[in-house]
């Protein structure tokens, strides 16, 4: 699995520009395929897009919005959303990814294509 550059820094929507931060990962391969890990702390299932266009595959998280009990004196983290696009092998079987998000960790799970597993060819 290759990672392609960042095509975009900024989404431009009708209201304007957007901005997103790309998430860390961590990708994992075994022999049934590859699992990639991107942390998106803030983001939960209804704020999450994960889509494929060919071998390329897009993951946007978006925050939820947090309200202040107060005046903000101090801010360190950005409500800003996250993105992040990877240009996948063509060994994976695309018709079979799944996802889930739990505690702000996407999961991914990648499978290969059983046309490119190892296989025993037995000897007659």
């Amino acid at each position: 699995m290759e990672l392609t550059k960042e095509k975009q820094t900024t989404n431009t929507h009708n209201d304007g520009t957007r901005a997103f931060v790309s998430p860390h990962v961590n990708i994992f391969e075994n022999k049934e395929g590859y699992v990639l890990e991107a942390e998106m702390p803030g983001v939960n299932k209804g704020g999450l897009e994960v889509t494929l266009e060919g071998t390329e595959l897009a993951i946007t998280g978006h925050r939820i919005a947090e309200t202040a009990p107060g005046q903000p004196l101090f801010r360190e983290r950005q409500a800003t959303d996250f993105r992040r696009v990877f240009e996948l092998d063509p060994a994976i079987d695309t018709s079979r990814i799944s996802a889930r998000i739990e505690q702000g960790i996407l999961t991914l799970t990648l499978p290969k294509s059983e046309r490119v597993k190892p296989r025993k060819i037995t000897v007659d």
